[in-house]
């Protein structure tokens, strides 16, 4: 049987691969030195020799990136946190997640307690790290909120794995999160109608009445094809979110341009433009007004003269608001945009994402029905109802009106005098 199952033996990189006796697959790879300088390799086994590779090409990753961790060497948790954050977590998460992982490592839990083993960790290690991040004010309490979210993910794979008994962020007790003293305030329809006649004097005009109107994220603005846009049955269709670009350097590392990434001459763009919504509610049908699907045919004739005047300069593509020259806004220049916008109009200043608040408080007053408010605003069912509470701002002018309500209903309409019912009121 042994010769039937003759051993073979290949190169991948250093590392051996060979077809055992047993009739399962094996690999030993190197790993490099101990601490004492001798050589030392990691044995693997697998059922099948395509689990087995990729099983070593992930090794020889950790290898090469000094991640791995060595035989009979406890894990520290600045080597956990780190090989976590790059090996586990990116390739699952999106990247808006991995950014706020990568920096809560990154910048404070690996300077905070990284030091510590692994297996080792207490909940007051952690604690300590959340009092001394909002020392002085120095950091927000949603600073060390998020690298509690962080730290509690991360060593909860550590448990999972059996490379610590427990999970001390679990135990340890998160920053106390106080509510935002200052409530958001919705536009009114006065101040939309200000926003309105100033987006009308410059580019994509459009663009501010999806946000206002139909309360659609900067995100699904900036990625909306024409391609999603249906004018004559007067609706679009979300179904992805624009990134924010990220760039590495492309200049000679001999002659570095001495600029920041994101301005460096040849700079490379290293993540993608768009990605799909993250939810099912995501991915939705939104319906258009009249007036808004006619803001929408002068844009396109808009872009079209543009295009045409550009010529060879123009950046081919399909998005719905793009540069002068074409290609897709950046998220950031959209940002500044609305500031200006803000203050051309004469309007007071406000988060960009308050206009989301503005146009769901409006289907609110509107009358629609919540599940209709759901999916225009792209809501999950179980979410929908915190989702509601935490987005639709009752006005002042509502609540003065259902104050008068109830004034007729027990004091009486104004001018009407009081009837004792138990007394005799005739005159």
């Amino acid at each position: 049987m042994a010769e039937e199952k003759k051993r073979t033996r290949r190169a991948n990189g250093e590392s051996a691969i060979y077809f055992g006796a047993d009739g399962r697959w094996h690999a030993r790879v190197p790993m490099g030195y101990k601490d004492d300088g001798e050589p030392y390799r990691r044995h693997l086994t697998r059922k099948t020799r395509d689990d087995l590779v990729e099983e070593v090409k992930k090794l020889e990753k950790q290898r090469d990136a000094g991640s791995a961790q060595q035989p009979g060497k406890a894990w520290t948790v600045e080597k956990w946190l780190q090989h976590w954050v790059e090996n586990i977590a990116k390739p699952t998460v999106s990247e808006n997640t991995y950014d706020g992982y990568e920096v809560a490592v990154r910048v404070h839990l690996v300077p905070g307690i990284g030091k510590h083993r692994l297996d080792r960790l207490q909940p007051e290690h952690l604690e300590s790290l959340y009092r001394r991040m909002q020392a002085n004010g120095a950091r927000k309490a949603g600073t060390a909120h998020q690298a509690h979210r962080t730290a509690r993910t991360a060593l909860g794979e550590a448990v999972r794995r059996g490379y610590a008994a427990k999970n001390a962020a679990a135990l340890a007790k998160p920053p106390r999160m106080e509510e935002d003293e200052s409530e958001v305030e919705p536009y009114s329809v006065e101040e939309v109608q200000c926003l309105l006649l100033e987006a009308n004097r410059r580019r994509n005009s459009a663009r501010w009445m999806l946000a206002l109107a139909l309360g659609l994220r900067q995100g699904e603005t900036l990625g909306l094809r024409w391609s999603d846009v249906d004018l004559a049955n007067e609706y679009l269709k979300l179904r992805r979110n624009r990134l924010r670009p990220r760039y590495q350097h492309g200049c000679p590392e001999a002659s570095p341009c001495g600029r920041k990434a994101g301005y460096c001459p040849a700079k490379v763009q290293v993540r993608r433009e768009t990605k799909n919504t993250k939810s099912r509610a995501g991915r939705r049908a939104v319906p258009l007004p009249g007036p808004l699907v006619a803001m929408l045919r002068a844009h396109r004739e808009t872009q079209e003269r543009e295009r045409k005047a550009a010529g060879d300069l123009w950046t081919e593509s399909d998005y719905v608001f793009t540069k002068p020259l074409g290609g897709p806004l950046s998220p950031n220049t959209d940002y500044h945009d609305w500031k200006r916008l803000l203050e051309d109009a004469g309007v007071r200043n406000a988060r960009l994402h308050d206009a989301r608040h503005t146009a769901a408080t409006v289907l609110m007053l509107l009358g629609v029905p919540d599940r209709v408010i759901d999916q225009i605003m792209g809501w999950e069912p179980g979410t929908s109802a915190s989702m509601r509470a935490r987005y639709l701002h009752v006005p002042d002018a509502m609540l003065k009106d259902v104050a008068r309500k109830i004034a007729d209903a027990i004091w009486g309409a104004p001018g009407t005098p009081a009837v004792d019912k138990n007394q005799d009121n005739e005159v």
